[in-house]
């Protein structure tokens, strides 16, 4: 798995993590930090939308010989 699909992956827990707890609990870690609607909030958002664009790309790997040879 290349390093970019790693990063991606991480960001998308990330931030399905973070849904969890929007869901659970009403509490929004990135708007906590970084404060809600703040640019640095929204480019986090974004980066995290971008992520999941990108591993839509993964559903669709049909390489079997590179997926199963980093098993």
């Amino acid at each position: 798995m290349s390093i970019i699909n790693k990063i991606a992956l991480v960001l998308i827990i990330i931030g399905a993590l973070n849904w969890g707890a929007v869901g659970l609990f009403s509490f929004d870690a990135v708007a906590w930090i970084f404060g809600a609607g703040s640019i640095l909030a929204r480019i986090i958002y974004v980066t995290i939308a971008l992520a999941g664009l990108w591993c839509i790309s993964l559903l669709f790997d049909t390489d079997e010989e590179r997926v199963h040879s980093h098993a």
